[in-house]
């Protein structure tokens, strides 16, 4: 990865004043999963109930989830109605009713972790054990084992569930889920309160940045660790915590939007200014105050990307 220190966060000063309201460092689902949610327990999802006896708000999932999150607006919360609608799932289930077709293992730790864990066979359901109960921190299909090491579940047409991110202060390689990892980016990169449109086109272009290192890095750390990304600016700028609701809302607005070139994961590149990496390769990069410029004169989001990134197709 070519480093990008001329981007917008060297200049990011007001990023402290954006209002924080949500994110976390812990991986928390998949993105499949988040874009089909609902709060109605469907064929083919795994139901956690806020109260026993299945009764209560629920939170339906179409697959494995590392960590649920523990802060709105980035965690997964109980969607439908009843008592415990708006909370967090993680350490507040009491139930669960298994509708995939597999068998579901419910872990005490986050990351499919602890010793203590709880399995629903296709078409069970029933309370959580005491141990487990308000005390579930991830759960996993079995027979869909998450990725581990330095291989990713992504490819060309699917998004990867998570991000191996090289924690570089700390010396340590994170596993984060990748949505959550491109939530703790964006306001990172582009200014929380510019308008609408530009965000968007900012959204895409970090995650897109992001899912094409899952699938093409070999990077290692000093240690020896692989990683996919690092949190500062060699890559994108990735702070746990640092979400926002307009950032927020731009990421939800466009995470089924993927972006190609010739078929495959396009490597968004972006930096401040139009003349800031001007080495670069006009057609590969975008200017993030350009994006807010235009979307200041009207154009959208795809308009922009299409402006700045050449033989692009955005699709579902």
């Amino acid at each position: 990865m070519s480093p990008r220190t001329t981007r917008l966060i060297s200049r990011l000063s007001a990023v402290a004043a954006a209002t924080v309201i949500g994110g976390t460092a812990l991986a928390t689902a998949p993105p499949a999963s988040a874009a089909t949610r609902n709060g109605v327990c469907e064929t083919g999802e795994f139901c956690y109930y806020f109260n026993s006896g299945t009764k209560g708000s629920l939170s339906d999932f179409t697959g494995s989830v590392a960590d649920y999150g523990t802060t709105q607006p980035s965690c997964y919360d109980f969607k439908g109605p009843g008592n415990g609608k708006g909370k967090c799932v993680k350490n507040s289930a009491a139930s669960a009713w298994n509708r995939t077709g597999k068998t579901v293992r419910v872990h005490f730790n986050s990351n499919y972790g602890g010793n203590v864990h709880q399995d629903f066979a296709p078409g069970a359901r029933g309370n959580l054990k005491p141990a487990l109960k308000n005390q579930n921190a991830s759960h996993r299909l079995l027979g869909s084992a998450p990725p581990a090491g330095c291989k990713t579940d992504g490819t060309h047409s699917r998004l990867p569930t998570t991000i191996l991110v090289y924690r570089k202060s700390l010396n340590r390689v994170d596993r984060v889920a990748f949505k959550t990892y491109v939530k703790n980016v964006l306001p990172n990169e582009w200014r929380s309160h510019w308008p609408r449109e530009s965000l968007r086109a900012g959204a895409i272009a970090v995650k897109n940045f992001g899912w094409y290192w899952a699938l093409n890095a070999a990077s290692r750390t000093p240690g020896g660790r692989c990683y996919d990304v690092t949190d500062h600016t060699s890559s994108q700028v990735y702070r746990p915590g640092s979400a926002t609701a307009a950032t927020n809302a731009a990421v939800d607005a466009t995470w089924g939007t993927r972006m190609t070139r010739n078929g495959k994961i396009f490597k968004a590149q972006y930096c401040s200014t139009t003349t800031a990496c001007g080495h670069w390769v006009t057609g590969d990069w975008m200017s993030q105050t350009g994006s807010r410029d235009k979307a200041k004169a009207g154009w959208s989001s795809s308009r922009i990307l299409r402006y700045y990134y050449k033989g692009i197709v955005l699709g579902r």
